[in-house]
């Protein structure tokens, strides 16, 4: 199988496997699920953070105390209610240890769209991502089992409804490797030859955007390990430069006749008057 390192940012990125023998076109189609399913697990990170702590999204038409209902004058919460400081959320949070399952199932699925996968070898699929949004999907339900109102914006992510900038159409998308676009209506095999062992760098961008970037020869955390060797031997020599101090010269490996004084069996510091 060929391994393609799909490269949007450097802080969202992921491996894919792939025939060599597959067509572009295919390749490309799956490509894009993969992708836009990452850019919804992504999105949803934060959000279904405030969902656990806060509750439901309130309607974009509502003041900020709509979400209080009255009874004889008095305002009725739920037992677990906690105001939500940025006045999104109705602040009916559910179970604290119930919504756990809800942070915990999306921390699950923020590892597997994670760059640290790249950098353990772990490929995805699109299957992968789809069950891990059927899971946190089924923690919502458990915590809201009336469900999300469809204006929240972690029920569009985990419906499919919510448009977002970095998703993209799978039926104009292009491919991109070294600076050439890898044409849909071709085989893999016609760029990178029959060998299915073969990893190549490629970029996903939408019709008209033309050629991405070429990749740094080094990546960013080299470049600073590098800058930081070059300060420090700089640094060195500077201080070389600058220090005149001959103090060295009385040191015992400094005296000239350490050598002779020894031969003769005597101290290199004696002195004859």
């Amino acid at each position: 199988m060929v391994l393609l390192h799909v490269k949007q940012k450097d802080d969202r990125q992921f491996l894919f496997e792939a025939s060599a023998k597959a067509s572009v076109d295919s390749v490309v189609r799956e490509l894009v699920v993969v992708n836009n399913l990452q850019v919804r697990i992504l999105g949803l990170q934060e959000e279904v953070k405030w969902l656990a702590l806060y509750g439901p999204a309130k309607h974009p038409d509502d003041d900020e105390d709509s979400d209080d209902e009255s009874q004889n004058g008095k305002k009725i919460r739920g037992p677990h209610y906690s105001k939500d400081p940025h006045c999104r959320r109705t602040g009916e949070a559910c179970d604290p240890e119930v919504s756990k399952q809800i942070t915990n199932t999306m921390a699950d699925a923020v590892a597997l769209v994670s760059k640290e996968n790249v950098m353990a070898k772990n490929y995805v699929t699109s299957q992968m991502l789809k069950d891990q949004l059927n899971l946190i999907r089924g923690a919502i339900t458990i915590c809201y089992p009336q469900g999300l109102p469809k204006w929240d914006v972690v029920q569009q992510a985990i419906s499919g409804t919510s448009s977002l900038k970095e998703t993209l159409d799978p039926d104009t998308t292009r491919l991109w490797w070294a600076g050439k676009e890898i044409l849909r209506d071709k085989c893999l095999k016609d760029y990178v030859g029959q060998n299915e062992k073969t990893k190549i760098i490629v970029k996903l961008r939408a019709q008209g955007s033309g050629c991405p970037e070429r990749e740094p020869p080094i990546d960013a955390d080299t470049h600073k390990a590098m800058m930081a060797h070059y300060f420090k031997q700089q640094e060195q020599l500077k201080r070389m430069a600058e220090d005149e101090d001959d103090a060295y010269m009385n040191a015992q490996w400094a005296n000239p006749k350490a050598l002779k004084s020894q031969l003769h069996g005597m101290a290199a510091n004696m002195h004859f008057k």
